[in-house]
């Protein structure tokens, strides 16, 4: 297993509730596809550099995980499909 890190931007209209059950998602789909946790990190609402999705702001997370190398193209095509997340950029570290 390879340790990888994920900024997550969610969209910034997302209630409490609708954001936990997001994060929550995304540590499911992680763990689904035999990953850890290793850290989550919110770092708040900001402004995006560019609109995304006629977005202006985003709720930024970053997560470190432990995951296998041939499961990440699968994650990422998983947190595509998901409307909550505008963007996800994962990186190996």
């Amino acid at each position: 297993m390879k340790k990888y890190e994920g900024m997550f931007i969610f969209k910034a209209d997302l209630s409490k509730d609708d954001l936990e059950k997001t994060t929550g998602q995304v540590k499911d789909i992680i763990s689904k596809h035999k990953g850890s946790m290793a850290d989550v990190k919110e770092w708040g609402k900001q402004r995006l550099a560019f609109p995304i999705k006629k977005y202006k702001e985003g709720i930024y997370y970053l997560v470190n995980f432990h995951i296998d190398t041939d499961a990440i193209s699968k994650l990422k095509r998983v947190f595509s499909l998901n409307e909550s997340i505008l963007r996800v950029l994962i990186t190996k570290i």
